[in-house]
């Protein structure tokens, strides 16, 4: 026999198996932390012995679906086995009618400019869903043009990369990624955020790049060599960013939930990676216009999708729709895989159902 299977269906399993792997999975997805055989058996409901779901958890490992992320630790699901019980045995309902009407308050609140709309969606699902939201405009709507900026901050990420956080005037955040220079100081960080602070406030950022690099590159601005440095390669970086795109916008909001949520910080290189895959706007577009072909919501998990296949992220997209039915972009969260799917992904199809009806007047079913 097989370590696992190259093809395997939840039919395969009996009833008991079914409902001690839909255990295991559950208490996964509620706690983060691996699932042992006492935890199940002591579960409500559960009759069975710790010995007999050791024995059936063994079976799951050899079929593929649970696996061990440390020799002495209890079973977390693979991603086949996420997949499968995502597929098969995952229950998900409809939003109370109480959840709708607030989802459709604060969307409303935004008045009728389309920014606003998509740039409160993102950060609405960002907050529900405890992971990073994301929204992809249609091509009809994408602007140049930026922001006035309010605040300018650098975060820490490792010794190789920063994180540098724009406050938008308007009430956007948005979150940049870049390199951060070999043996830099903090404080470095520190001086070059008030130093963009002060000179990009109430400005907009593509019309301020020239004069602050202007200061720099002739001694002008009152900075250390390694504050300048991390300007400079700030503004060379999102330089590059702000014109991969000029046809599509991609609004992120949240990445700062990835940070706060305690099971995921534990795993800074995972954030890491996902903040740097994040970066990568033209493969995250091309990714979201995948929903094209699909009907409804569209759940990747993992490697599914070479895209996040590093960070080990899972995410939940829907599109949304114009008046004509023709669907102009989508909406969706990323985070971990250990996603609540049961709360997102009801929460991702009701926000792309709004979203179209208030930049189309599409009816909501």
């Amino acid at each position: 026999m097989s370590v696992i299977r190259p093809q395997f269906n939840l039919s395969d399993l009996d009833d008991r198996a079914r409902r001690i792997f839909k255990d295991i999975v559950d208490t996964y997805l509620d706690t983060g932390s691996p699932v042992g055989s006492r935890t199940i058996a002591l579960s409500d409901g559960n009759r069975l012995s710790p010995a007999t779901i050791r024995n059936t958890m063994a079976d799951l490992v050899r079929f593929g679906l649970l696996e061990a992320p440390h020799v002495s630790a209890g079973r977390i699901p693979s991603q086949l086995g996420l997949r499968l019980f995502v597929d098969g045995l995952l229950e998900t309902g409809n939003l109370s009618s109480g959840e709708q009407k607030s989802l459709e308050a604060r969307l409303a609140a935004e008045g009728k400019a389309p920014k606003a709309i998509m740039e409160q969606a993102s950060a609405m699902l960002a907050g529900l869903a405890g992971g990073a939201g994301l929204v992809l405009t249609p091509a009809r709507e994408a602007e140049a043009q930026s922001a006035q900026i309010k605040h300018v901050e650098f975060v820490s990420l490792d010794h190789h990369q920063a994180l540098a956080v724009i406050v938008y005037e308007d009430g956007q955040v948005e979150n940049r990624l870049m390199n951060r220079p070999m043996g830099l100081p903090s404080h470095a960080l520190e001086q070059a955020g008030h130093f963009l602070s002060n000179h990009l406030k109430g400005r907009r950022l593509n019309e301020a790049r020239d004069e602050i690099m202007a200061q720099i590159s002739e001694g002008r601005a009152r900075l250390d060599k390694a504050a300048a440095k991390v300007i400079e390669l700030g503004m060379a970086d999102w330089s590059v960013k702000d014109k991969a795109d000029p046809q599509r916008s991609l609004i992120i909001r949240g990445q700062a939930h990835l940070l706060d949520n305690l099971e995921v910080q534990s795993d800074l290189e995972k954030i890491r990676l996902l903040f740097e895959e994040l970066e990568h706007k033209e493969d995250l577009i091309a990714l979201l216009d995948r929903t094209e072909h699909a009907d409804g919501v569209k759940i990747f998990i993992g490697a599914e999708n070479p895209l996040f296949s590093l960070s080990d992220s899972s995410v939940v997209i829907a599109p949304y729709r114009n008046a004509e039915k023709n669907i102009i972009g989508a909406v969706g969260v990323i985070g971990p895989t250990r996603l609540n799917y049961a709360r997102i992904i009801p929460l991702v199809d009701y926000t792309a159902q709004l979203v179209g009806h208030m930049l189309g007047q599409t009816t909501i079913k």
